[in-house]
């Protein structure tokens, strides 16, 4: 039996406050057994300390049917095997975990099955643990039956012999397991772990002989722009959802506004706020969330980006902050189909831009190329990273392995090639007759000069672009031409995030951009682009003669 798992009218429904799931339990008895089990779980941190039943609401009833009714008992094997819910913060994401986890235990037939909750901390893996330990003690027949270890954070099934534990992860934690259902809490925040594809692909291993197996990946939206494998999964999650890829054993749950909403920024009304926030009035206090939503307001922007991602589920395209560059504002709207090949083909001439530092830093590259029929400007960029910058920078990893499987980031395999190829690029632009000049940062750039004047690159076409506050001139220059769409980039990732880092200081009546003002986030590519703009508002002569450009087409009569 399979359906589609997709959700196509989902924003209708987000707005109406219905399911978002588009089918009934493919096995309704499997559903209505589980279901029956979850609901007489009891909430021992709740005033009452009701029932899950009497507490729930109906779209965790629907989650909890879909993951159980998926089920096929005759066959052994469970229909749809993956499950992703993205939910605002306080939303019971923990109670909710620990719940299904111990459903799943309990109605569990394997001998000897291991069940995982696995959590990027400690702290996290305890919020999980807890709730699931209480709801055992709370109920007599539960505690003959479940023999729960606080020390190992596990609870066994007596019957069964079958576990369910609560880790927090690593690969000695997770490697060589054979688990029979694994639920991942606080995915956000495996995306910024540099090995967390691998680790979770070893914890997930075991469904491979147990086809009854499941997975539940269980977030609230990243505090900054997704990265790594949970990047990868929310965007797998929402071309599900969308029909863009048909995954029947897939299902995504999204709690989050429609693209006009955010167009209009409409989630900023608080009656607005319900539409990521599904146990509003339950788990979600509405008083608390409006007095979260007058604090970050009064805060300022860098408080307020984290109210929208956590509680609003509002995705960040850009780590804006309060000091943040004003040509950010404009970034992603500036963006279009921009390639090196394009630039060349409809350029009358372009510059380079360098910049970089040490092993541990990036070196970046940016080329402007002023069209041919506009004069509007066309950029381009690319970095390149040695492997010690992913060490010691462990916190970034993950980010950089996406701008490489992007093709924007180089992660080189041997000192040099960095330079070597910065320099097959210089010569394509030069080949192409259009190169003007190349600026670069006159501290520490020394090896990139030598290869490219190496390659027959005249002296003088090589400049040192003053930095500090000598680039003003640069900065205002890009932010307005960004601003009036009058340049146009390839909307990188990578440039959205080195544009995201860019943080602004004034001094007298210039401004600067610097490294150690924009602290530990990367912006080389950037810089490198402030180092072309300085040489494009030159106005540099086009290299090519006009005969090229009537072979265009572009020049007529």
């Amino acid at each position: 039996m399979t359906t589609s798992t997709s959700c196509l009218d989902w924003e209708r429904r987000i707005m109406a406050g219905e399911s978002l799931i588009t089918f009934p339990p493919l096995f309704p008895k499997e559903a209505d057994d589980a279901l029956a089990q979850f609901k007489e779980l009891r909430l021992v941190d709740v005033l009452n300390r009701p029932t899950i039943g009497e507490a729930g609401r109906q779209w965790l009833f629907d989650f909890v049917s879909a993951i159980f009714g998926a089920y096929d008992e005759g066959a052994g094997r469970r229909v749809i095997q993956e499950f992703f819910l993205l939910v605002s913060k306080k939303n019971s994401k923990s109670t909710t975990s620990a719940a299904i986890m111990m459903t799943a235990l309990i109605r569990n037939w394997r001998d000897s099955a291991e069940f995982l909750i696995v959590a990027p901390t400690v702290e996290i893996a305890q919020n999980s643990f807890y709730p699931a330990r209480d709801m055992v003690n709370a109920d007599e027949e539960l505690s003959d039956i479940m023999h729960v270890q606080d020390h190992l954070r596990q609870i066994t099934n007596r019957n069964t012999g079958a576990m369910l534990k609560v880790v927090a992860a690593d690969n000695e934690t997770v490697g060589g397991k054979k688990a029979t259902g694994i639920l991942i809490d606080e995915f956000w925040l495996f995306g910024k772990r540099n090995n967390a594809e691998n680790m979770l692909r070893e914890a997930c291993g075991g469904l491979a002989s147990r086809p009854e197996g499941f997975v539940i990946y269980l977030s609230t939206q990243s505090d900054e722009a997704p990265a790594g494998i949970f990047k990868q999964k929310l965007d797998y999650a929402r071309d599900v959802r969308d029909g863009k890829i048909d995954d029947p054993a897939f299902l995504p749950i999204i709690y989050e506004f429609p693209k006009k909403m955010i167009e209009e920024k409409s989630y900023l009304d608080p009656k607005m706020f319900y539409v990521t926030n599904p146990n509003l009035h339950a788990s979600v206090d509405e008083q608390f969330i409006l007095r979260e939503f007058k604090k970050a307001e009064n805060a300022g922007h860098e408080s307020m980006t984290g109210f929208l991602a956590k509680h609003l589920n509002i995705e960040m395209g850009m780590n804006l902050k309060t000091s943040r560059w004003t040509g950010a504002d404009f970034w992603e709207a500036a963006a279009g189909k921009v390639t090196l090949d394009m630039i060349l083909e409809r350029s009358e001439v372009v510059v380079i831009g360098i910049d970089g530092g040490g092993l541990d830093d990036l070196l970046g590259l940016a080329i402007i190329g002023r069209d041919a029929e506009t004069r509007d400007w066309l950029l381009w960029t690319r970095a390149w990273a040695n492997p010690i910058a992913l060490e010691r920078r462990k916190s970034e990893a993950a980010r950089y392995r996406d701008f490489q499987k992007d093709g924007d980031l180089i992660i080189v395999e041997e000192i040099g090639q960095d330079i070597k190829e910065v320099g097959d690029i210089v010569m394509q632009c030069e080949n192409a007759g259009l190169l003007d000049r190349i600026g670069v940062d006159p501290v520490g750039i020394g090896d990139i000069v030598d290869e490219v004047q190496a390659r027959g690159i005249e002296h003088d076409r090589v400049v040192g672009i003053p930095q500090g506050w000598r680039l003003s001139g640069a900065i205002k220059t890009l932010e307005r031409r960004v601003a009036e769409k009058t340049i146009t980039h390839g909307g990188q990732a990578l440039m959205t995030w080195c544009v995201g880092n860019a943080r602004v200081e004034p001094r007298g009546n210039a401004i600067i951009i610097t490294k150690q003002a924009s602290g530990t986030g990367k912006i080389d590519p950037l810089m490198a682009t402030l180092n072309s703009v300085a040489l494009m508002a030159l106005n540099p002569q086009a290299r090519k003669p006009i005969s090229v450009y009537e072979t265009r087409g572009i020049i007529t009569g």
